[in-house]
């Protein structure tokens, strides 16, 4: 059900080291690494992420993405936020950036958080 999770963090340098620490001992290592956002797991799954929060009092929105069967299913889940009035943050596309066939659909919830479908194929 859950493809990856991410947290927001106010010190990126002190959360890193601290994740790369504790992780590892759990045999998890950094997978992908955007500077401001780093991505833990095993190899080619980086399933926890940890961001570098937005200065000031607010934070950026915590980050959940959702397992898609495939590419249909992903563009179901974005229909039917988008007829729900969700914001749109992404539109259903491949993110190459990610990896090949990364195929993915980003929406706010009613809370403000980024909700995510997924399939890798």
């Amino acid at each position: 059900m859950i493809d990856h999770f991410g947290v927001n963090v106010a010190d990126m340098a002190a959360s890193v080291r601290f994740y790369d620490t504790v992780l590892g001992t759990l045999g998890f290592t950094r997978q992908m690494d955007f500077g401001e956002a780093i991505g833990y797991g095993t190899p080619g799954h980086p399933d926890f992420w940890v961001s570098s929060a937005a200065s000031g009092t607010s934070n950026r929105e915590s980050h959940i993405a959702f397992s898609a069967s495939d590419r249909d299913a992903v563009q179901a889940f974005f229909d039917a936020a988008s007829q729900l009035g969700a914001e749109v943050l992404h539109a259903p596309r491949e993110w190459p950036e990610y990896h090949p066939g990364y195929y993915g659909a980003f929406v706010r919830d009613p809370d403000g958080n980024n909700v995510e479908a997924v399939c890798h194929g």
